[in-house]
């Protein structure tokens, strides 16, 4: 059933070993990098049992109440629920968090349609992944993804260097598999588990089925280790950087030294088509979610820039409103795209709903390959000041302060300490080392740009283009590889 913040929180206090900072971390809910999402994660469990957000954030069956970011999506109204629930989310703690679970046990969900391909090398794996879908809904833990190893020298296969380059099973036993590598895993130090999985592209070699497996990760489980990249949080006071303060999900490389996988855990095993099945579906679900965000930091990037202009008194030039224009195309873009993949979503080979597959990626394409033109289109309408501006410290400064209240006081109704927040924001949102690590993120988070395309590719209707493209040019029904009078 859902848990509260508190009970979350209880679950990370397991002795698991954490390193940040050249720093051995000893309660990772206090550690000041990784508090701040903890407690926005710990935040959204207690929604769930506000009588006001009770029923935007879980549903009832069989008497009891559960996430609905969780639940399996079988009908246009469960994708609807789960769009409001993260909007809700998002509003509430007035911001951006992606890795929280409801955008990463979607790919899950993946191999829940890949049942057939399971069951060809052991029926157990099939009632693995619907026991463990099971699990999720009952239990509401923090589930992550692991994709991403460390690779090592890529022009090499991994048997021609040290084979732990990329996560492999080392060995079987009758409790399970062991396996050994290392993942990178946003979010992982403060995480419950993670849908562990392959990222090899080529499978065409069967010398490389030990790297072929799937499983469920519980990261209380021994011989694992976290280890950190520095966060953002605390580097700084948060009135001059007010997001790096508080929404920095910090990315963890989690080392599987010899490893236990008890066999339940295993989703596939040695089967490379499980393997190529489950990287090219990965995000047939996920992606919503994950586009959902890019809606919400367009937003962000709309109210920032347009706060400005209207500060200064620019909104009325016609070379402003242009700018401003293509932020709201972008932003209505990636929304037209997730309301029509509801829209047109379309039953799974398991009876899930689906979104659209090609709007949706499509979307995926849209929202990340322009963000980084967005970003520098808010960043010119902003202006210079975000790049310039003092410190809060030095706006409250008996002596240095004056002279900026001074500059950056508008007019009465813009004094310099809202000029200075705002310009504070728009700095952390575009600016700084969080921006620039929240623009890689979007680009890389869900598989670089290519193979974002490549979904696209695998999903876009070709046949309705060639159709009318061969009927409308009247060419011959031997373009499709038959003689006109089979055709006929």
């Amino acid at each position: 059933m859902i848990r509260t913040g508190n009970q979350y929180r209880d679950s990370l206090r397991d002795g698991r070993r954490i390193w940040i900072n050249g720093e051995r971390v000893t309660d990772v809910t206090t550690h000041p990098m990784f508090k701040p999402l903890v407690d926005i994660r710990a935040r959204i469990y207690d929604m769930a049992h506000e009588p006001r957000l009770r029923d935007v954030m879980t549903y009832e069956e069989g008497g009891e109440r559960f996430a609905i970011g969780l639940k399996l999506p079988y009908t246009q109204d469960d994708w609807h629920a789960k769009r409001r629930a993260t909007d809700t989310i998002l509003e509430d703690v007035k911001g951006i968090v992606t890795r929280v679970g409801d955008e990463t046990v979607g790919e899950m969900w993946s191999l829940f349609d890949g049942q057939d391909v399971l069951n060809e090398v052991d029926p157990r794996f099939s009632e693995n992944i619907k026991r463990h879908i099971g699990l999720v809904i009952q239990n509401d833990p923090f589930h992550v993804s692991a994709n991403t190893d460390p690779k090592g020298d890529r022009s090499k296969r991994p048997q021609e260097q040290d084979p732990d380059m990329l996560l492999h099973v080392v060995k079987e036993t009758d409790a399970g598999i062991i396996v050994r590598g290392a993942k990178y895993e946003t979010a992982a130090a403060y995480a419950n588990q993670a849908f562990t999985k392959p990222t090899i592209a080529n499978w065409g070699d069967e010398k490389l089925s030990e790297y072929a497996v799937g499983f469920v990760c519980d990261f209380s489980s021994p011989n694992l280790r976290f280890i950190a990249r520095t966060g953002f949080a605390g580097r700084a006071p948060i009135e001059d950087y007010p997001l790096s303060n508080r929404f920095d999900e910090v990315d963890t490389l989690v080392v599987y030294d010899d490893v236990l996988i008890p066999w339940e855990n295993v989703l596939f095993y040695q089967h490379t088509r499980a393997a190529s099945f489950i990287r090219a579906t990965l995000h047939r679900y996920s992606a919503f979610a994950f586009v959902q965000r890019n809606l919400k930091l367009a937003d962000m990037m709309i109210g920032a820039a347009l706060w400005n202009v209207r500060q200064t008194g620019l909104e009325k030039q016609q070379a402003v409103q242009e700018k401003l224009a293509e932020l709201a195309c972008y932003r209505e873009g990636i929304n037209a795209h997730l309301t029509a993949a509801i829209a047109t979503a379309e039953k799974s080979p398991a009876g899930l709903m689906m979104p659209n597959q090609s709007l949706l990626m499509t979307g995926r394409v849209l929202a990340c390959s322009q963000l980084h033109n967005m970003m520098h289109l808010a960043r010119e309408l902003c202006g210079g000041q975000i790049c310039v501006t003092p410190d809060a410290a030095s706006f409250r400064d008996p002596e240095a302060g004056k002279w900026l209240s001074k500059y950056y006081t508008l007019n009465d109704n813009w004094q310099a300490e809202d000029r200075r927040r705002l310009l504070a924001f728009a700095r952390d949102l575009l600016n700084s080392d969080y921006a620039g690590h929240r623009l890689t993120f979007q680009l890389f988070a869900q598989s670089p740009p290519f193979a974002h395309l490549g979904a696209v590719y695998r999903n876009f209707d070709w046949d309705d283009s060639l159709r009318f493209t061969k009927e409308a040019a009247g060419l011959s029904d031997r373009v499709y590889g038959r003689p006109a009078a089979a055709a006929e």
